[in-house]
Order: structure tokens, then C-alpha cells, then sequence
């Protein structure tokens, strides 16, 4: 079910229905129909289209953000943030998008004329989580709508409003019908569309659970898939150089949108000589922290995104302790309405507890104390995840050796892991397949055609 329930306070707010099968159907048709007025759309056309969904975006950012408040309960302070860096992703494939589309020459031994030209692959379904209702989206469809693949578009059922506010600034940025059509589909039809022939890719951004179902569904139908999944991401402490920054990057990394997000930092992973004085600033600045409503402007830390959510992290972390983790700071859930969480900092994790191969999806971090960088490697690698990871020390070059040693997809030497719209994001190991955002990620839905033209014979 589709359904707006505020995180703050608990309440079912809105209640949307399902599409039916017959609907599934008729969106499948108008995303293959609007294929030939996409591609006929020019690279300069299809840029002006992108430059005018940016600028509804900025039009309507208060509106925006107060939705996802609502929705999921991000600060509105950082829901404003989170439409800024869609407006920034949107121009991006604008300004650049052309570009990126420009064919490629290519010597061929045999002579004649040789070119590589990028060209949509067609009808794309992507399936989006709820931690950050509009950019998840825009990294999806900025690119391939710059390509010319039509979008049908499966959000998360606790965000149908974002869904819908975004499906009416493409309509109303003039997007050809078609190109951009919102679903409220249910598993069943999710999988009903892997399978439709005029679906021809799948990008979903979610769980290894949710992962591993649509790419065998995929797979099964031999068509290219972008998976991003769940991180563990290491935040590795060198030394205690510039410690208050080093504090500063930890905690906010840690507990910005309450710590939801896949590329958060979630273990810090400290050498001895520095870690007394590092855990002792971090536990301090983390424990300041006071779970607020997110509406209000001053507030830094909101719920949880569900009562369902918090729940299951309070699971997790009562398991770690039955396990024998240590509470250096107590939290978890709290006895009022809505899904509010205490943040809370775990030591003493071990490879034999489920925590350490586990992804905290909350304001719970957990400390190890390593001897040296080769067991801060050996710490931050074990793991099934590889989405990113950060290094910090005053001796940069040391943090590159160190960061050259990390099984990830990102990695970050003196700031904690971000995203901006030029930057490839995507993983390794059962982080994902693929990337997004940058140049690479108009090179995941394309077809590189070659075009090949015969040398003329010799008279």
C-alpha cells in the first residue's frame, strides 16, 4: 500500500491505491510510444528539457522538501539540501550531456571510416528506495533521459507524494508523454515488467535482499541491470592529527539523515595511538545529539524514516549486545510517538557477532581500536560490502598507500564520503553493479553502435 505516515508522530496521512495490472500495461505502452519523440528530441533539445526540470525543481524546493519531511522525516534543513543537489544533477547532464554523446572516431587497421555512436537502449524501469526520495531519482533518470531512454518510474510505497511531484515536473517541463511515468506497482507487477519485452534495463537502488531478486529476474530475461546496495563504509583514523575535523566529519558523516544513507560512515576503524582521545571526542559530540522534529528548522537529527525501521535497528543492536559488543554510548528507541532513536556507539565488535558483517541503517556507529595500518586494512575489508570508505591523516601520502589498499568503489583521503553530480558513485562486492552520476553513468542503458564505412577501392 501507498501510504504517507509521518515518521514524526506515527499518523497515516494520505493514502494513494495501487495500480492495477491493466494500468501497469498501459504505462509499459506509453513509455515505448514516447521512445521515437525522445530520441528525435535533439541532444540540445533534450538538454533544454533537463535545464527546465531543474529549474521546477528550484521553483518548487519548499514544497519539495516539505513533502519528504513528512514522508520520511529528513530535517527540513537537509530535505532543502537534498532538492539542491538535484537541481545540480539535472544541469549537469544538461550542460554536459551533449557532450558525453558525441561519437567516436576510431582508427581501423583495415582504413575507411570508423565511428562508435551512443544511442538508448529503450524503455527503463527503475525501482528507488525512500532515504533520499528525489536525488536516488535524479541520478537515475538525468542520464538515460539525456540518452533518450524513456522512464517508468517504482518508488518506495512510504513516498508516493515525492513520486508524484516529480512525475508532474517532467509533465510540466513539457518531457514527451510518456517519458517520465510514474507506478505505484506492487513486487508482482515489478516483476510482471522485468519480463515485458518493451522493458529493455532495470536500475534499482535498495537492499542485497531486493538486489539479488531483480537481478535473477533480470538475468533470467538477458538485461543489463545498475544495482547500488547496502554499505558498511570505513572511516579509517591514521593518527590524531587535526582531530576536531577528523571529529567533525566522523559525527556528521555518522548521524546525517540519522544515519541513513548506504555510503554513510558507519565503522570507525582508529590506531591505538590515537584512539582514546578520538572515541572520547566522538562519544561527547555524538551524545549532543537530541533527536528532534524534523519540520523544525533547528533540527539536526530527525526519526527514523518508520516505527517498522527503528524497530529493526533496535533488533540489530540488542543482538550485538547479547553478543558481547560494548556500549560506550546507550540510545536506541525511545518511548514516544513516531520513530524516534537515540544515536548510540558501539565497541568491542568481533568478526564472530552479526554485527560486523551488518549494515547499521541508523545513528549507531561502532569503534575499533586497530594496531597499525595493516590491521586498519584488514578491519575495513571485512566486510561483504564495498560501496566507499575514507582515510584521514596529516601525512597525505600515507592515507593514499592505505587508500590504494581498499576494496571499494569509492574512497575518500580527508573528508568523509559525499556525492556530488560529476562524481561516479557505485560499489563492488554486494554493494552493487554499475555506477551513476559523472560521465559513467550515461555509459550504463546505451547501445554503442559502430558504424563502419569501407575503405573505397583503389581505381
Amino acid at each position: 500500500m501507498y501510504k504517507v505516515t509521518n515518521p514524526a508522530t506515527g499518523t497515516v496521512e494520505a493514502v494513494y491505491p495501487a495500480a492495477t495490472d491493466a494500468q501497469i500495461q498501459e504505462a509499459a505502452a506509453r513509455a515505448e510510444a514516447a521512445r521515437g519523440p525522445l530520441k528525435a528530441l535533439d541532444p540540445a533539445g533534450r538538454s533544454a528539457l533537463l535545464h527546465r526540470v531543474a529549474d521546477l525543481h528550484a521553483e518548487r524546493r519548499e514544497e519539495l522538501a516539505s513533502i519528504i519531511t513528512r514522508e520520511m522525516g529528513k530535517p527540513v534543513v537537509q530535505a532543502r539540501g537534498e532538492v539542491d543537489i538535484v537541481v545540480s544533477i539535472y544541469r549537469y547532464y544538461a550542460d554536459n550531456g551533449p557532450g558525453f554523446l558525441t561519437e567516436e572516431s576510431i582508427d581501423a587497421v583495415a582504413g575507411g571510416r570508423t565511428v562508435v555512436r551512443k544511442e538508448p537502449l529503450g524503455v527503463l524501469l527503475g525501482i528507488m528506495p525512500w532515504n533520499f526520495p528525489y536525488y536516488q531519482v535524479a541520478r537515475f533518470a538525468a542520464p538515460n533521459l539525456m540518452l533518450g531512454n524513456p522512464v517508468l518510474l517504482k518508488h518506495a510505497p512510504q513516498c508516493p507524494e515525492s513520486a508524484l511531484a516529480m512525475e508532474a515536473i517532467f509533465r510540466d517541463a513539457g518531457a514527451p508523454e510518456g517519458a517520465y511515468v510514474n507506478l505505484f506497482a506492487s513486487n508482482e507487477q515489478v516483476a510482471s515488467l522485468i519480463a515485458d519485452p518493451r522493458v529493455q534495463g532495470v536500475s534499482l537502488t535498495g537492499s542485497e535482499r531486493a538486489g539479488a531478486a531483480v537481478a535473477a529476474a533480470a538475468g533470467a530475461e538477458l538485461k543489463k541491470v545498475v544495482l547500488e546496495l547496502g554499505g558498511s563504509d570505513p572511516f579509517i583514523v591514521l593518527d590524531g592529527g587535526k582531530l576536531d575535523e577528523v571529529v567533525k566529519l566522523a559525527v556528521g558523516s555518522r548521524t546525517f539523515n540519522a544515519g541513513q544513507a548506504c555510503n554513510a560512515a558507519k565503522r570507525f576503524i582508529v590506531v591505538d595511538d590515537a584512539y582514546d582521545e578520538f572515541v572520547s571526542r566522538f562519544v561527547a559530540s555524538i551524545a549532543a545529539l537530541e533527536p528532534g522534529d524534523p519540520a523544525e528548522e533547528g533540527t539536526v537529527l530527525g526519526p527514523l524514516s518508520s516505527v517498522a525501521a527503528a524497530d529493526s535497528l533496535q533488533v540489530q543492536v540488542d543482538r550485538a549486545v547479547l553478543q558481547g559488543a560494548e556500549v560506550l554510548l546507550d540510545g536506541g528507541r525511545q518511548d514516544r510517538p513516531g520513530a524516534y532513536f537515540r544515536p548510540m556507539v558501539l565497541a568491542g565488535v568481533t568478526e564472530s557477532m552479526d554485527a560486523y558483517r551488518e549494515e547499521l541503517f541508523g545513528p549507531v556507529a561502532m569503534v575499533f581500536r586497530v594496531r597499525d595500518e595493516d590491521e586498519a586494512v584488514r578491519v575495513a575489508n571485512g566486510t561483504p560490502f564495498g560501496l566507499g570508505a575514507s582515510v584521514h591523516s596529516v601525512d597525505e601520502d600515507r592515507a593514499a598507500r592505505v587508500a590504494d589498499r581498499i576494496e571499494a568503489g569509492m574512497v575518500h583521503i580527508n573528508e568523509a564520503g559525499g556525492s556530488s553530480a560529476e562524481l561516479p558513485f557505485g560499489g563492488v562486492k554486494r554493494s552493487g553493479v554499475g555506477r551513476e552520476l559523472g560521465r559513467y553513468g550515461m555509459d550504463e542503458f546505451v547501445n554503442r553502435k559502430l558504424v563502419r564505412v569501407r575503405q573505397a577501392p583503389h581505381a
